[in-house]
């Protein structure tokens, strides 16, 4: 087995941690590492080529390698597993405690542990996510008698980050294999069923060839961990526009593992703009403006509607990330949007949808319940009066224009705020009413990015509005990191070209904290050992 570092960074060794950092669990990462860690570098290599053609207009079409996957319909994914057939309310959340306690009495079906877009990827906050979900699988977090408890499914971060503190010969483990690895191992250790999971929520998936690596890897954690096939599996978010014209042939890579797809949003705006944002007539001048039934939105969900059910899969609607204040007339609009956008999905042809607040899934779930009733979903709607082109998914005219300041102001603030929430340690902070996270933040930088681009908005507006909220937020609370949450700004959306995410600089810049100690394993066993500190890494200004 290779040699295997591990260094906790911001948290001291504990029981609890020794718990779940055991050797053999940390063996199995290490035999994922050997077996796949080589994969990230050519998939994000790919990743930014393919974006470079686009951005010299690169036309953006179905594959016609795979057409014969697309036309083939006899091909279907595996039965849904156990504790999968009813989706219809889905909650998603940080990986917390307390977060786990709500979603056991929340009534949803399934609970989602988010540590891609809705946790601040702090070594400390990666840690308390694994052993919450330590707690549930080994018993010592249940529901309350009365209340169901949901089946649970892990998002793990995307290919994009690594984890610094599980090295390998040196070398970080990639953070998808570590969140991955640590629930699979210990999930597959205390299973109760012959085959109730693990299963996961696979974010940020831009092609067919990067579904084939994760379908791997789940093959070869079901070899390792004595699963049968098939065991695990994992619903795909549809939140790039390069996955949407690949659904198909990503239902098709995963099709023993599959358990359905999801609409995202907020990603899959934010990665339009990436994709295609820098083409005239594509600027989006609000994000409240991008509603799900403008015409280029609705091709998407519709497209994603008719691939699922046509392959024997789940569709998921988008996000509902409202919460309710306790003020009566606030708390009425919101439950009639709410009502009104699940009313939709289900005459869409959804299977069910997600919330982010524990406190909308009755709500939620009344709206599903009247149109499901006591069928678990609505595969049967196969929506063959669906047809999509690549124009009707790229067309956003309806939405472009020029933004007027105060959305200017509003959107550059939203992302301050929510830098100052994450490097304080909470990736889903709420936000006049709304629960933000890393994709809420990433459409607004994106489209500041954009409106600059085009001109659309000019510099000097933009710096002073910058200059303004930053000085609003250090004077609303002390203890705000302005300052970082300026310079992830200046970074992020000011530059001649769109970095693919904040969160890849922004971690290593400003998450790091003190290595109090580490561990090695290696043919002789464990050995503990002090290391140096390391001190956080100040953001420098822009």
């Amino acid at each position: 087995m290779p040699p295997t570092t591990l260094a906790p960074t911001g948290a001291q060794a504990s029981q609890d941690t020794d718990a779940l950092l055991t050797p053999a669990a940390l063996s199995f990462l290490a035999e994922l590492h050997t077996a796949f860690a080589h994969r990230r570098t050519p998939l994000l290599e790919e990743r930014r080529t393919r974006s470079a053609l686009l951005t010299r207009g690169a036309p953006l079409d179905f594959l016609p390698a795979t057409q014969a996957v697309r036309q083939d319909r006899t091909w279907h994914i595996a039965p849904p597993a156990p504790g999968l057939a009813d989706r219809r309310t889905e909650l998603t959340t940080p990986p917390t405690r307390a977060a786990a306690k709500a979603a056991l009495t929340s009534g949803a079906q399934l609970w989602t542990a988010d540590f891609e877009d809705a946790t601040s990827p702090s070594w400390p906050n990666i840690l308390t996510g694994h052993l919450t979900l330590l707690d549930l699988v080994e018993g010592r977090l249940t529901a309350p008698e009365g209340h169901t408890a949901p089946t649970v499914a892990v998002r793990p971060r995307g290919w994009h980050l690594t984890e610094r503190h599980l090295l390998v010969d040196g070398d970080p483990l990639p953070a998808p294999l570590a969140d991955f690895g640590l629930y699979a191992f210990h999930r597959a250790r205390r299973r109760t069923a012959p085959a109730d999971g693990p299963y996961f929520s696979l974010p940020k998936l831009e092609n067919h060839r990067e579904a084939r690596l994760w379908n791997e890897i789940f093959t070869f954690a079901e070899r390792t961990l004595g699963l049968a096939h098939g065991t695990i599996r994992a619903t795909v978010l549809i939140e790039t526009v390069t996955a949407a014209f690949e659904m198909d042939e990503i239902l098709y890579e995963l099709r023993d593992h599959a358990a359905g797809l999801t609409a995202a949003r907020w990603d899959y705006l934010f990665s339009l703009v990436k994709t295609v944002g820098h083409r005239p007539g594509t600027v989006l001048t609000d994000r409240s403006r991008a509603v799900m039934t403008a015409p280029y939105l609705r091709a998407w969900t519709d497209l994603l509607v008719r691939t699922a059910h046509r392959r024997g899969a789940h569709a998921i609607g988008g996000l509902t990330a409202q919460v309710l204040t306790g003020d009566a007339a606030a708390d009425e609009a919101v439950c009639a949007a709410v009502r009104r956008d699940k009313e939709r999905e289900a005459e869409e042809g959804f299977d069910g949808s997600w919330v982010a607040h524990p406190s909308l899934v009755p709500l939620a779930r009344a709206a599903w319940d009247t149109t499901l009733g006591a069928r678990p979903h609505q595969l049967e709607r196969t929506r063959d009066d669906v047809h999509v082109t690549p124009a009707d998914l790229l067309r956003t005219g309806r939405d472009h224009g020029r933004p007027g300041t105060e959305t200017v102001r509003a959107t550059l603030a939203l992302c301050l705020r929510y830098y100052d929430a994450w490097l304080r340690g909470d990736g889903a902070p709420v936000l006049d009413g709304v629960v933000e996270d890393t994709s809420g933040a990433e459409i607004c930088r994106a489209q500041i990015w954009q409106w600059l681009r085009h001109g659309a908005v000019d510099r000097p507006t933009v710096l002073a509005l910058l200059d303004s909220e930053t000085a609003d937020l250090a004077a609303a609370d002390p203890a705000a990191r302005h300052r970082e949450a300026r310079d992830i700004f200046v970074r992020g959306a000011l530059g001649p070209e769109l970095p693919e995410f904040f969160t890849t600089e922004a971690s290593t810049r400003h998450l790091t904290g003190p290595v109090a100690r580490h561990w090695t394993y290696g043919p002789h066993g464990w050995a503990a050992a002090t290391s140096g500190a390391e001190g956080p890494r100040a953001g420098a200004e822009g």
